[in-house]
């Protein structure tokens, strides 16, 4: 049996990062689950999200534009959807994916995606609803959510993570767009997370910035944020968790805290500096993480709890997804938030390539986005066996 590893074992760069020490990464627990995978679409290129409607049916997009609809029936299809103002560039393009809570009743999605207008990109949250059939999608706000930045040049640092809180309340994870400036920058909707009502896109009443007087962009709820490619609620509470990555050490998963400020600040005299750590320890205040990947960084993009007893020794564990790292990557939390022991998942440990997403369906599995392109990637269906 593996030992529980508490914490005070660092790993490389965690002491100077000011942030959370680090478990070393341990063999998987004795009696954890062996898991089953299936590969349920092939031949996709760069999916990024996914997500399951109640009655079953998954709807993946990639970046490049496109939706595809799974149907209860293992049929898989197109869904019809206009991308024609798409910003696909580097790292940016269509990106985080989110049904509405009531969309068994209202047929409303959610995406987070660079676009077009005119000489000018940006990143937008659009709403869009889904036809019965699932052959088409229509939008409907256009943008919810604007005025996002995107670098134009490369693309970089889009974030693009979408969640929904116990609340109701829609959140967005953003990147910086490798501007130093961005994320301190309470004036600019980049390198924050937002929370925004889902109906107009408007800002909460209770949100940390919300008096029109402070200078503040009412959105924010966390700011200090290098590029949040993974929200994630844990099952139970109504705590948020960001997963983002770190520049050459130090991706972070943090419990977000309202008006938090997470310390990254890379703005060395109008320059992106990019050897600082990712919480700066001489920021006044700044919010420790949860999890720091010390030295290499593993490159996270996105997380997701596991809930249910069929996950047996797994039931709990926050799971992140590997671009870098080309594994899933499993942190057990203690109730205070504090990290106890991570593991990799034997079963996905380098054997599928880049993990972009990782999402646990209404149906209690874990379903999986690889990232490798050349229309070599898949989505895959992960279960407990037995």
């Amino acid at each position: 049996m593996a030992a529980v590893l508490l914490l005070g074992a660092c790993s490389s760069g965690a002491e100077d990062s000011g942030s959370v020490a680090t478990p070393s990464t341990t063999s998987a627990p004795a009696g954890s689950p062996t898991l089953e995978i299936e590969v349920v679409v092939d031949g996709l290129d760069h999916p990024w999200d996914v997500a399951q409607a109640e009655d079953g049916t998954l709807l993946l997009d990639e970046r490049s534009g496109g939706f595809t609809a799974v149907l209860p029936d293992g049929a898989v299809q197109a869904v019809e959807a206009d991308f024609g103002d798409l910003f696909a560039t580097g790292e940016t393009g269509l990106m985080g994916l989110a049904l509405d809570p009531a969309f068994a009743e209202n047929r409303r999605m959610y995406t987070c995606q660079g676009v077009v207008d005119g000489d000018e990109a940006s990143i937008e949250v659009i709403s869009w609803t889904v036809s019965d059939d699932w052959t088409s999608a229509s939008r409907v706000e256009d943008p919810l959510i604007g005025g996002i930045p995107v670098n134009e040049r490369s693309g970089r640092h889009g974030g693009c993570r979408l969640e929904f809180a116990p609340d109701g309340a829609l959140f967005v994870g953003t990147g910086d767009n490798a501007v130093g400036s961005h994320p301190q920058d309470l004036g600019s909707l980049a390198g924050k997370v937002l929370r925004a009502d889902p109906a107009t896109g408007d800002a909460l009443p209770d949100n940390p910035f919300a008096a029109p007087d402070d200078g503040a962009a009412d959105l924010i709820q966390t700011y200090g944020h290098r590029n949040v490619q993974g929200l994630a609620v844990r099952p139970g509470t109504e705590e948020m968790y960001s997963v983002e990555h770190g520049p050459d050490r130090n991706d972070e998963v943090n419990l977000l805290q309202p008006g938090g400020n997470y310390g990254w600040d890379p703005d060395g005299d109008g320059s992106y500096d990019e050897s600082v750590p990712m919480t700066d320890p001489e920021i006044e205040g700044a919010v420790s993480a949860v999890w720091d990947s010390g030295a290499p960084p593993i490159a996270p993009s996105d997380g997701t709890f596991l809930d249910g007893e069929q996950w047996g020794a797994y039931d709990g564990l926050l799971l992140l997804g590997a671009l870098r790292g080309r594994h899933v990557l499993a942190l057990r939390l203690d109730e205070s938030g504090s990290l106890v022991e991570q593991f990799r998942l034997p079963e996905l440990d380098g054997t599928y390539g880049r993990i972009r997403t990782v999402e646990q369906g209404t149906d209690g599995a874990l379903y999986v986005t690889t990232d490798n392109g050349g229309g070599e990637d898949q989505l895959l269906r992960v279960t407990p066996r037995g």
